[in-house]
């Protein structure tokens, strides 16, 4: 199998996989509706998958699973384990805790998908990592928006993209059999659970983990809110029967548009570098963050323009703090230390995400993201860090 193919069918892969993520967020307003969900289950529901997945991810790290299995086995088996999970939810009162804890079996499964995708991809790069992982993780940014899509188009029976999203995930577990295995593919290591250590005390890997939750402090509490906001927003400015919708559309697109800033910036990244990228990318959308506020209630068009902006900048960076980790650890615990990674940053979202109705509180929408510059302003300074060290011309080929 090509590289090409392979890799196209990776991403084919990772997307109906997680699809098994975006379906609850899709259908939670349906079930709100139907079952009369308190805030707390609405909650639970939501971050469930999350908690889970972090957990998966440590499990997974602290047994080095992503270097001692076979990559294509490991993300088949996570994904049937996944898709069987969240097929219970059609079987299940919506209203029971038997749903959270469902989303934290399948959040655990996804811990086998997303960042084994990620190492199968860099087992493919040759001189175009921060490419190979880009296109990964812009597929999964179209995945993350589907739910204002299907929230704005509206009329689905919960079930259905449920439904839906397990046959797709079998599918996928199927299918990722079909593509290859790429070059850089090493020697299975020894069990050593110490290994996870390298992340903080290995100086360049500190780094670029540090700038990683700089970028995820901001990343997903965005994700969250910017539908609230834009529904805020422009129900001051529209008709009343128009505002929901247009909102809901255009947090699709804000969220959507973050797939063109994945992609084209793994092509940049692997010709200007991984830090000027990085660096310049969250250096937009902090600079997003600080001043979307003073747009609230204004003119619709000017806002979202300035969304738009912020949508592709916010995840732009996302796939190149991963490159960046591939092409710094050790050959042999690159699936591990990318899976660490992964767990660090989303185990940081589940805080910020919660933030943010404090923020809004306290603050009012027009200075509630202001303090999500922080993350893009911590990880502008880590990522200049790295640049001045001497390791660090072992990214993008000597690029940095």
């Amino acid at each position: 199998m090509s590289k090409r193919a392979s890799i196209a069918i990776l991403a084919v892969c990772q997307v109906m996989a997680m699809a098994l993520w975006f379906s609850a967020s899709a259908v939670v307003p349906q079930l709100v509706d139907q079952y009369r969900l308190s805030g707390f289950m609405q909650s639970a529901l939501t971050s469930g998958v999350q908690l889970g997945f972090v957990a998966g991810c440590l499990v997974s790290a602290y047994f080095g699973l992503a270097d001692r299995l076979e990559l294509r086995r490991f993300l088949a088996g996570s994904a049937a384990f996944g898709a069987a999970a969240n097929a219970l939810l059609l079987v299940v009162d919506p209203a029971s805790w038997a749903m959270p804890a469902i989303r934290f079996a399948t959040g655990m499964a996804m811990a086998g998908v997303y960042p084994v995708g990620m190492r199968l991809a860099a087992t493919w790069a040759d001189g175009d990592m921060g490419l190979m992982v880009g296109i990964l993780v812009g597929a999964l940014t179209l995945g993350s928006a589907s739910p204002h899509l299907f929230s704005a188009l509206g009329g689905i029976d919960w079930r259905i993209p449920v439904a839906a999203s397990s046959v797709a995930a079998l599918a996928a577990a199927v299918l990722i059999g079909v593509a290859g295995v790429g070059p850089n593919r090493t020697a299975a290591p020894r069990f050593d659970p110490r290994a996870i250590l390298d992340a903080w005390r290995d100086v360049p890997l500190r780094l670029a983990n540090l700038g990683y939750l700089g970028h995820m402090w901001e990343l997903y509490a965005m994700w969250a809110w910017i539908g609230v906001f834009l529904g805020a927003s422009f129900a001051q400015t529209m008709p009343g029967d128009v505002a929901p919708t247009a909102a809901k559309l255009a947090a699709f697109a804000t969220i959507g548009a973050g797939a063109i800033g994945c992609v084209g910036a793994g092509y940049l990244a692997d010709r200007l570098g991984r830090t000027t990228l990085t660096i310049v990318a969250m250096a937009i959308s902090g600079s997003c963050a600080a001043a979307i506020g003073t747009l609230f209630g204004g003119p619709p068009a000017i806002l979202v323009a300035v969304c738009l902006v912020w949508g592709i900048a916010i995840v732009a960076d996302s796939a190149q703090f991963s490159a960046s980790i591939a092409e710094l650890a050790d050959k042999s615990r690159v699936g591990t230390m990318l899976t660490l990674q992964t767990a660090l940053g989303f185990t940081l979202t589940l805080a910020t995400i919660h933030l943010m109705p404090l923020l809004v509180a306290s603050l009012g929408w027009r200075y509630a993201f202001v303090p999500l510059a922080i993350g893009p302003a911590v990880g502008v300074w880590a990522m200049a860090r790295l640049r001045a060290h001497p390791r660090s011309a072992a990214l993008a080929g000597g690029r940095r």
